[in-house]
This record gives structure tokens, C-alpha cells and sequence, in this order.
């Protein structure tokens, strides 16, 4: 006998409509809660899950479970597919109900038809214009989407069809071909297939290819909506004909996608799902290449020559595995090698260090380096490097060789040179290679110059992180406070200047002085702040801010916030003005996420006023705040599901 997973019933014994909103939005929730009562009997899994038959335009089974991480999971026969369905939020309102009530839920058999739809039997069935959750523009088609397999589906249809006999299941195919043509297909490229005639069937997939990407590709997330090409039928052809032993002809046709897919990338306007749709095929093309006529080299060199080519990572999942087969030898490789080398020669070097001049060079620079290392010619490495440091800016990479390899001074004086020859143009090679110079102060124990380069880096790009860095440094070689306070001046005045009595060496390299990769605004008060909230300095922290308010310069949500959770518990009136300007902030956007927003601020401000023993001036709150937005019916929604925030309660 199944009993309720005992986090979900301590969670459903507690459940409330934020958790609920939280997880499935504001307009699921409310059409959820309308759906409690087309909710049928609740069972129990046999791994303990809700489950329910739950009435819409259609009847769907809906199932909801926790997962391993305490987050719901839900199960649903209905066609939408954007996040949790009403039919799953009408669901744990129905088990919520049950579990308070203390009514007793029972088990679902297997022999049950909703055990049957779990197992997604009735996935084929769904149909595309039964999507009530989803808001349609006028004259928008619906994505196409396929429903995903439920791991029990083939079980259960072996099952179903395990005492048929052969003339049963021989008239059921004949059936199931008439009504779907995509089975009709199957069934005739199968035939081929066996009859040797695959030219047929590879006519047919590239006359698909050539179609489906030929299709306009758009999708608008807010509505759900869109126009996505399938790309499922091209995956499960290349499928068979690799199971056919037919590689050579999936990498033909994948030379094909692979041209006319990234044509059709570049043009779409949607999530990356087509990307990502293209890129499926293609790793069915990657396991087809080592079983391809094409000699080992050639089978590296046709994914290498498509990786220098990838703008928008068709082959990023699966190119790896294939590089990384042991099958290939480093004989192979240095035959692989031999030609990059070949093609590095004859490109013409970048004229300038424009870094859209050198990308290609590098690119290639970086594919011959690894064909290096598989190919067992590590020794080629630094020589490469240095040769071709000044046409790519490689000094980063070169300085990581000579390291490994523990000639740290010409390491040094290459991290100088880069620096020399990158510091206006690309400042953020330049400061990887402040980075390599402080990592070899610190190999060779230079403490002193070790806190330089911090501070150099503070300078530069200043924040809590890089003054954690230059505290630790500091402290090494005892000269915090006299450092603390020229960096705190500088965020203070903007005056970078050291004093007589700086107790930090200077740099193995000179910085243009006022160069900084980032423009800033003095007195840094962000910067400032945050220290300040770093050092537990509250009352700095305050005062700071109000500063910053003065200034009339933009306040960052995500620092208001920062300072309200520091000074909560010592300063609760400076805590509640930043979320009563929050609040403001998120209602003078006017849309209703908006407004979701505000309330999350609302219901933390109502929880310290109801600390600081002030609920009179909640009430007071949110009376001024019916007062002034009574028009935004979206906002008096909200707040009326706020504590104490229904009508009449004021006062």
C-alpha cells in the first residue's frame, strides 16, 4: 500500500497561495483555483505521487510529485507545456484539502486507466488547439511541439499487444498507416531499406532538410507562441539509416544540414530551440563519421573544419566526444596536425590587433595547439606560441606554457611584453597578464609585490571582492590600515595618488595612468556601501546611502535590497523607506509581474513592522495605497491577498 511521500504531505499541510504563486505564476494560480472542483478522485502513486484525473476541455491526467531537490514536479496529459498547468495547481489544492481534512487518499491500481495515461498512452492524443492556458495572438499559429515520451509508454504498449496474434497486429498496422502518414512513411523506408534501395530514402531527407529549413523561425516566450520548424522526423531518419549501416549517407546529408541549418540559425528569431533542434541531428552525424568511409584524419578534420566555423554551437555537445576517441591514434593526429600547420602558413597574418582581424587566425591557432597535444608534439607548443604571440595576443597562453613548464623568467618577460603591446587596445588581455605576473610574485613568495597587483586591481575595477583580495594580500606584509585608508580615499575622491609613506613596491609594468577598464563616478558609493556592509560599519552603511539618495544618481534594485537585509534588525525605519521606494519603483511600471514584485517587498516590510510590534502602520500602508492606485484593478487583486489586506480591515 502506497503512502503519501512525507515531504509532500508536510508541504501540502502547509501549502499557501504564495507557494503556489511562486511556483506556477499569478494567472496558473488563479485559473487552478477555479479548477478544484473539475478535479476527480485523488490517488496515490506507487512512488507516492498525487494523481488525478482533472476535467478541461478535455479529461487529462495529472500527476504531482516532489523531486529530489523539494521542488514540485508535475505530469500533465494537457497540451500546454510552458511551465506548471491549472490542472496540477487544481490537483495539490485538492490534496492540500484532503491531507487537512485528514481524509484518507487511495492507491491507484496498475489495471487503472489513469495508471495507464501516467504512463503517457495518451500523449499522441492531445491536440494542438486545446491549449486553454495559452493566450493566441489573432492570426498566430501555435507551436508545433512534440509530447515527450513517458519512460512507461513501450512497456506498456508491449504489454498491451504481448497475446495478439500475427493477422491482429498485422490489420492494426495496416489501420494505424492509413490514419498516420508518418507510420506510413516508416513502414515503406524500412522496406527500402531492406531491399537495398537507400537513395530513395536519402532523396526523401534531403528534400525534408532543403524544406524545413527553408521555414521562417520565430516564437514570442511572453504568449507562447510561434512558428518552430520539427526537426524530429530528420532525427529519427538519420537514426535508421545509421542503424542501417548507412554512415557515409548521414554525413552527406549532415553536410547538408550543417550548411543550411546555420543559414537558418543566423535568420531565426526565437530561444535557441531551433539551434538546438539542428544540433540533435547533428550528433547523430558525429556518431555516423567514425563509422564513415572517410580515413581517420579526414573524420577529424571534417569536425574540426565545421568547429571553426560554429557561431552558434551546433556541434558543442557532441564534437568533444568525438575528438576524445582513444580510436584515434597520434599518428592520426599529427597527420591532422600537418595540415593545420600547412593552413596557419598560408593565412595571411591581421594586419592591426582589431580582434575581429585576428579571430580567425586564432581560432585555427587554438584547433593546431590541441591537435599538438593529441598528437603527442607538445614540444611544438611554445615555439607556436612565441611565433605567433604578436599576431593573436596569445601571451596569456604562452605565459601558462613557460610556467608548467618552470621557466618563470621568460614567462615574466613575456607577460611584460603582452602587457606593453595590449594595454589599449585589448585592457582585458592586459590584466590576465597582471593576473599571470601576480601568480608568479606569489610562486616566488614576494608577498609585498603580491599586494601590488591587488591593489592595482582594486584600482582598476574596484568592489568587495577585490578589496577582500587586497585585505588578505595586505595583511601578509602588515600594512592594512595604511593601505585601507588610500583605497577608501580614492572610492571617496576618485585620487588614485600614494602617499610618501606607501609601503607596496611598484609593478613590473607602468599603467597609463588614468587608464581603468570601466568609468567611474566619484565618490563610488556602491563600492563604498558595500564595503561598508562588508566590515559590518551599519551606521556607514546609512549614512552612505542616504548620500547616494541625495545625489540623485540610479539606485540599483539589487543594492537597495542589499542594504535593507543588512540593516534590518538595527535600523528598521531606514530598512522600510528603501522597500517602500522598491514598492513605489515596482508599481510605476505598470504591469502586473510588476506588481508580483511589489508585493514580495510588501510582504517583507509587513513581517518587520509586525517584529517592531507596528501593525497600525501597515494597515496604514496599504490603506494610502488603495487610495492612490484604485485604478489599477491588477494591484487591488494583490493586495487583497496580503495579510491583513483584504477590505475592511484597516484601522
Amino acid at each position: 500500500m502506497p503512502t503519501l511521500n512525507r515531504t509532500l504531505q508536510k508541504t501540502l499541510a502547509t501549502l499557501t497561495s504564495d507557494d503556489l504563486r511562486d511556483w506556477a505564476g499569478d494567472t496558473i494560480l488563479k485559473r487552478g483555483e477555479s479548477y478544484v472542483g473539475q478535479v476527480e478522485k485523488v490517488h496515490l502513486t506507487p512512488d507516492g505521487a498525487l494523481a488525478a484525473w482533472v476535467m478541461g476541455t478535455s479529461r487529462y491526467a495529472t500527476s504531482v510529485r516532489i523531486d529530489e531537490s523539494g521542488e514540485f514536479d508535475e505530469y500533465c496529459t494537457c497540451p500546454y507545456d510552458d511551465g506548471p498547468c491549472k490542472h496540477a495547481v487544481a490537483l495539490l489544492l485538492a490534496g492540500a484539502d484532503l491531507i487537512r481534512r485528514k481524509k484518507k487518499i487511495p492507491a491507484l491500481g496498475e489495471d487503472d486507466y489513469l495508471h495507464s495515461a501516467l504512463l503517457g498512452e495518451e500523449a499522441d492524443y492531445r491536440k494542438d488547439d486545446d491549449n486553454e492556458d495559452v493566450e493566441y495572438e489573432v492570426g498566430a499559429a501555435p507551436i508545433r511541439k512534440i509530447p515527450a515520451r513517458n519512460p512507461g509508454t513501450r512497456a506498456a504498449i508491449a504489454k498491451l499487444l504481448a497475446d495478439k496474434d500475427a493477422e491482429t497486429l498485422r490489420d492494426l498496422l495496416i489501420d494505424i498507416a492509413d490514419r498516420d502518414p508518418k507510420a506510413h512513411r516508416r513502414i515503406h523506408e524500412q522496406e527500402h531499406l531492406a531491399t537495398g534501395k537507400v537513395d530513395k530514402i536519402v532523396a526523401a531527407v534531403r528534400k525534408d532538410i532543403a524544406r524545413i529549413t527553408a521555414e521562417p523561425v520565430w516564437y514570442n516566450p511572453w504568449k507562447g507562441i510561434g512558428n518552430l520548424p520539427d526537426y524530429s522526423p530528420i532525427a529519427e531518419r538519420l537514426r535508421t539509416l545509421l542503424a542501417g549501416g548507412h554512415a557515409d549517407a548521414v554525413v552527406s546529408l549532415g553536410e547538408d544540414l550543417w550548411r543550411r541549418g546555420n543559414a537558418q540559425v543566423e535568420q531565426s528569431n526565437d530561444e535557441g530551440e531551433t539551434a538546438q533542434a539542428i544540433a540533435a541531428c547533428l550528433e547523430i552525424v558525429l556518431d555516423a563519421l567514425p563509422r564513415s568511409s572517410q580515413p581517420p584524419p579526414q573524420q577529424l578534420l571534417w569536425v574540426i573544419d565545421r568547429l571553426l566555423e560554429d557561431e552558434y554551437s551546433l556541434l558543442e555537445s557532441g564534437a568533444g566526444n568525438l575528438l576524445n576517441k582513444r580510436a584515434y591514434t597520434q599518428a592520426q593526429w599529427r597527420d591532422v596536425a600537418s595540415v593545420l600547420e600547412q593552413r596557419l602558413r598560408a593565412m595571411a597574418k591581421p594586419r592591426g590587433k582589431d580582434f575581429m582581424r585576428r579571430w580567425p587566425r586564432e581560432r585555427l591557432l587554438s584547433a593546431l595547439l590541441d591537435a599538438y597535444a593529441r598528437a603527442g608534439w607538445k614540444e611544438r607548443v611554445i615555439p607556436l606560441l612565441e611565433a605567433e604571440a604578436d599576431y593573436c595576443m596569445c601571451y596569456a597562453r604562452l605565459a601558462d606554457e613557460l610556467i608548467a613548464a618552470r621557466d618563470l623568467e621568460r614567462a615574466r618577460q613575456w607577460c611584460i611584453q603582452g602587457y606593453r603591446s595590449t594595454e589599449k587596445e585589448a585592457p582585458g588581455i592586459a590584466s590576465e597578464l597582471l593576473n599571470r605576473l601576480r601568480e608568479l610574485a606569489r610562486r616566488e613568495r614576494r608577498h609585498d609585490l603580491v599586494a601590488a597587483y591587488r591593489a592595482e586591481e582594486f584600482f582598476n575595477l574596484p568592489g568587495p571582492d577585490s578589496f577582500r583580495e587586497i585585505q588578505k594580500a595586505s595583511e601578509k606584509v602588515k600594512c592594512w590600515p595604511t593601505v585601507r585608508t588610500v583605497i577608501l580615499r580614492y572610492l571617496e575622491s576618485g585620487d588614485p595618488g600614494r602617499p610618501e609613506d606607501w609601503p607596496l613596491p611598484a609593478i613590473e609594468v607602468e599603467p597609463t595612468a588614468g587608464r581603468r577598464m570601466y568609468r567611474l563616478a566619484f565618490p563610488d558609493y556602491d563600492t563604498l556601501i558595500r564595503i561598508a556592509v562588508l566590515e559590518q560599519r551599519l551606521d556607514d552603511v546609512v549614512d552612505i546611502y542616504q548620500a547616494l539618495r541625495k545625489s540623485k544618481r540610479r539606485i540599483g534594485p539589487d543594492l537597495a535590497e542589499a542594504v535593507a537585509a543588512a540593516v534590518s534588525k538595527t535600523h528598521p525605519d531606514a530598512t522600510l523607506d528603501i522597500w517602500r521606494t522598491l514598492v513605489e519603483n515596482q508599481i510605476g511600471q505598470v504591469k502586473p509581474k510588476a506588481y508580483q514584485a511589489a508585493a514580495r517587498y510588501l510582504r517583507m516590510m509587513r513581517d518587520l513592522y509586525a517584529r517592531q510590534r507596528r501593525l497600525s502602520e501597515w494597515r496604514q500602508l496599504l490603506d494610502d495605497l488603495r487610495e492612490r492606485h484604485k485604478a489599477k484593478r491588477r494591484l487591488m487583486e494583490i493586495i487583497d491577498r496580503l495579510p491583513d489586506g483584504g477590505r475592511g480591515r484597516s484601522g
